[in-house]
């Protein structure tokens, strides 16, 4: 009985997620969207690193940086043009956009000369 109410209950929140996030407008889908990419694209780095080796490792290290800081900074996108969002209600989307461009470049020329 308890393994039932377990996978019921396990059941039960995915459909609350699922209909929750059904509401979500769709561009913070699509930032989610550009998130879970360069999650994954991280993820891959790191086991073909894992399989191949990690020879120039400046370049490994580039790579995953570059992955996690792009999504760090989406995530930071995302709330930040959020419209449930009370603290950044005053914010205009169009200025959360160009901070997100203008920390990506300063966050891609660092990664550039770090690869040497």
């Amino acid at each position: 009985m308890g393994k039932s109410a377990t996978t019921s209950d396990v059941h039960a929140l995915f459909h609350s997620l699922r209909s929750a996030y059904a509401a979500t407008a769709n561009h913070l889908k699509i930032i989610d969207l550009y998130i879970v990419f360069a999650i994954v694209t991280a993820v891959i780095q790191v086991a073909y690193m894992a399989i191949v080796g990690s020879f120039p490792f400046n370049s490994f290290l580039s790579g995953v940086l570059s992955c996690v800081g792009t999504a760090v900074l989406a995530v930071s996108l995302r709330i930040q043009v959020n419209k449930d969002n009370k603290e950044f209600k005053d914010l205009p989307p169009e200025r959360a956009f160009a901070d997100f461009v203008l920390c990506n470049l300063v966050l891609h020329l660092v990664i550039m000369n770090f690869l040497g």
